[in-house]
């Protein structure tokens, strides 16, 4: 195993943090919370510019055709930043899914447009009081002829009203994996979006379907496809790309704590030189070196092609656990003035959270680290 990063991924790291500046990024943060948009048009396009929109998506569809590996450099840069983007939705799941699942008209049509810029896929997947696997997804799509009618609730669906289309997963019969992936127009007759509020302030919306109708065009693989195993196949790259997100938010929260930590002078001495405060960050820094190298792992295999049915949710439950942890230590290292909006380690607090709880919840992670382990 060789987790040492080549000339050309420590350039694509540079170009990211360059585009990522704290300067330019910071506000933008602030300004983007609870927006019904949730991201800057102009940052979007200077992303496209940079080809990392397309960085997954393959050089045939107009991509770059990169790996996991370069994945996770551009997402921990991001996640240093915070960068309030549609880039996980759109580019590594929206595009991934595609990629798997879709017919050869359907990649060509979206996957360039993806890579682009040009159109924003969004993914509605979970539902209320429902869960992360097969048994999960109850909203019904219901056949008349070769097109489906679906009626349901999606939740935590991501910029969705930015979204030219919306990914979403629809059961189609009983059987657990009787699931179907379909392109929803959000303007279209019988979509209702209503966005809600979440301990990130970000962008997140409520999507009911009454009677949409979805033709055997926007299908996934066509009719009769079963796309569940495609987007479980996807989420296992989500799950490393997120992993990485939660790296590069730890690893910035802990450099300006520890900086605080040296500036901040109490009884005449920085509040580092404390031996308690200098454990705490100690410890924090062990954690946060160990979930970088898991993350860097668990790439590192999906580039082998190996399997990481374990790495992946290990990577992503641990990653976004010292995410939230590392960033609740630096609240009390800042101590009151932590949690006031003039300072950043309250945006990552809170973005911790969200990440920890999004896409597969920690629960959801040891479920599958267990059956990979003892099934």
């Amino acid at each position: 195993m060789d987790l040492d990063f080549t000339d050309e991924q420590d350039m694509l790291r540079d170009v990211v943090r360059s585009i990522c500046s704290q300067d330019t990024i910071a506000a933008m943060v602030r300004d983007l919370e609870d927006d019904p948009v949730g991201y800057a048009p102009e940052f979007w396009n200077q992303l496209a510019e940079s080809d990392l929109l397309g960085l997954l998506i393959a050089e045939e569809h107009g991509g770059s055709g990169m790996g996991t590996i370069e994945g996770v450099v551009v997402a921990e840069e991001l996640g240093r930043s915070l960068v309030p983007s549609p880039w996980y939705v759109s580019s590594v799941l929206a595009a991934g899914l595609i990629a798997r699942a879709g017919t050869a008209e359907q990649q060509a049509e979206w996957l360039p447009r993806i890579a682009k810029g040009e159109s924003i896929l969004s993914i509605a997947w979970l539902e209320p009081e429902n869960g992360f696997s097969p048994a999960g997804v109850q909203v019904r799509g219901v056949a008349d002829g070769d097109d489906l009618v679906i009626s349901g609730r999606k939740r935590h669906v991501f910029f969705a009203s930015s979204a030219e289309r919306i990914v979403t997963l629809v059961r189609t019969g009983d059987a657990s994996e009787d699931i179907a992936v379909v392109l929803i127009d959000p303007k279209a007759d019988g979509v209702t979006l209503t966005q809600k509020t979440s301990i990130a302030s970000d962008t997140q919306y409520d999507v009911d379907l009454d009677g949409v109708r979805v033709t055997a065009a926007d299908r996934l693989g066509g009719v009769g496809a079963n796309a569940w195993k495609a987007w479980d196949d996807t989420m296992l790259d989500g799950a490393i790309i997120a992993a990485a997100l939660a790296n590069g938010g730890a690893r910035y929260a802990l450099e300006i704590t520890v900086q605080y930590a040296k500036d901040r002078e109490q009884f005449d001495k920085p509040l580092g030189a404390f031996q308690a405060i200098a454990h705490y960050l100690a410890d924090a820094k062990t954690e946060t070196d160990g979930s970088t190298l898991l993350a860097y792992e668990a790439a590192w295999a999906r580039s082998e092609g190996r399997d990481v049915a374990k790495l992946a949710p290990m990577a992503k439950s641990f990653a976004c656990r010292v995410f939230r942890d590392t960033t609740a230590m630096a609240q009390q290292v800042f101590g009151g003035i932590g949690f006031t909006v003039e300072y950043d380690i309250q945006l990552y607090f809170r973005r911790a959270k969200s990440l920890q709880l999004n896409w597969w919840d920690e629960r959801e992670c040891e479920n599958r680290i267990a059956a990979a382990v003892l099934d």
